[in-house]
């Protein structure tokens, strides 16, 4: 059997090693049009979850990632210059870049072909593979050159958000709040390595037009940024790495695969940032695949078992990540609340957190929340 992946991010190389791993003489070629040092963005999160996956079926690229974790269970939420702090929460920061090097290594090392700078842009010729696998993102090229296959849902959502690094360290995944006269601001950030973290700005339409970000350059943008959370940067400088405002894309597809062709991560489907869920929707779709290839003789009845399983779990998630989009694109109708009310209607926004498991994570802050009742 031979196997093409488009796309070289965490979807596309998890898959590729795995399938390497578990079939040695398998050829699988694995085609990106960067370049191997090349990402946008700065860290990603990991739940603890998402990593009892990764030890189970590859137990070494599991703990060469936990070698470079940053690790926390605290979520802050700074509001009305006031921290609330809600504890038993775990997760996992790490570089995406690092992610991305530990993965192509362990490619490497099974036998997986890496083809980089090498985009793809007529995929006649990848047609003669036993299956071709589409994980090259939000805009993926063989989704869009087989849209009447896929029959996708893109909504473009109306905020705006840039991705920033800093040399600030948030030990936990902050969420902080800022108004000014242009509108509001939200900051999810977060540590992902010893000495940096991620920042990501987002604002409704009104508050960037309102700011006059369409006119500034990224010097400009990440001094006004600054600006705004001076306070909770503590003067340290914001970090651009190609970091442009764009709209969220929220991702469905009403088929998962056609013929012998297969969707995976971003271009399969997407989960808003606020719940951290990109990384573990890749990894996890992709350890989903593996199973239905291996648990299946002929690739159509793995295409069809792959997607009869894995489609309520991705859109499960993908509602609840709804939720918690909705209330940041409504973020100003709650900016009056007091700082435990509106920690708490953060903490439950997406429905997937209610009272009794609030008071199993912590209690200390059930408490502080239903004495407010």
């Amino acid at each position: 059997m031979k196997i093409a992946i488009v796309g070289g991010g965490p979807a596309g190389l998890y898959f590729a090693l795995l399938v390497k791993k578990w079939w040695p003489e398998k050829e699988v070629d694995l085609f990106e049009r960067n370049g191997p040092d090349d990402t946008f963005g700065w860290g990603v999160v990991f739940s603890d979850k998402t990593l009892s996956y990764l030890k189970v079926e590859d137990a070494q690229t599991h703990d060469e990632i936990v070698r470079r974790f940053e690790r926390w269970d605290n979520v802050n939420v700074v509001h009305h210059d006031e921290l609330v702090t809600i504890r038993g929460n775990k997760f996992s920061g790490i570089a995406r870049i690092e992610i991305l090097h530990i993965l192509q290594a362990r490619c490497k090392e099974l036998g997986v072909n890496l083809h980089f700078h090498a985009p793809v842009n007529d995929l006649a010729p990848l047609r003669t593979y036993d299956l071709l696998v589409g994980a090259d993102g939000v805009m993926s090229s063989v989704r869009s050159q087989f849209e009447d296959g896929f029959k996708p849902d893109l909504s473009t959502r109306p905020n705006r958000y840039i991705w920033y690094g800093t040399p600030h360290l948030f030990h936990g995944l902050t969420l902080t709040f800022r108004e000014n006269e242009a509108g509001v601001f939200a900051a999810h950030s977060y540590k992902f390595s010893k000495n940096l973290s991620t920042f990501i700005v987002e604002c409704d339409k009104e508050t960037w037009s309102s700011a006059g970000f369409r006119d500034m350059d990224d010097d400009a943008t990440r001094a006004y940024l600054e600006e705004v959370f001076h306070h909770d940067l503590t003067g340290d400088k914001l970090l651009s790495n190609n970091s442009k405002w764009i709209n969220f894309t929220l991702v469905r597809n009403r088929h998962w695969s056609y013929e012998n062709i297969v969707l995976l991560g971003d271009s399969l489907a997407t989960a808003h940032f606020s719940i951290g869920s990109g990384t573990k929707l890749a990894l996890e779709d992709s350890i989903a695949l593996f199973h239905a290839l291996r648990d299946y003789n002929r690739v159509p009845d793995a295409l069809i078992a792959f997607e009869a399983a894995r489609r309520p779990i991705v859109e499960e998630l993908q509602d609840a990540a709804y939720e918690s989009l909705i209330f940041f694109e409504n973020l100003k109708d709650y900016m009056h609340l007091d700082p435990v009310p509106f920690a708490y209607k953060l903490m439950t926004r997406s429905g997937r957190i209610d009272d009794d498991k609030l008071r199993k994570r912590d209690p200390a802050f059930a408490e502080r929340v239903f004495a407010t009742r």
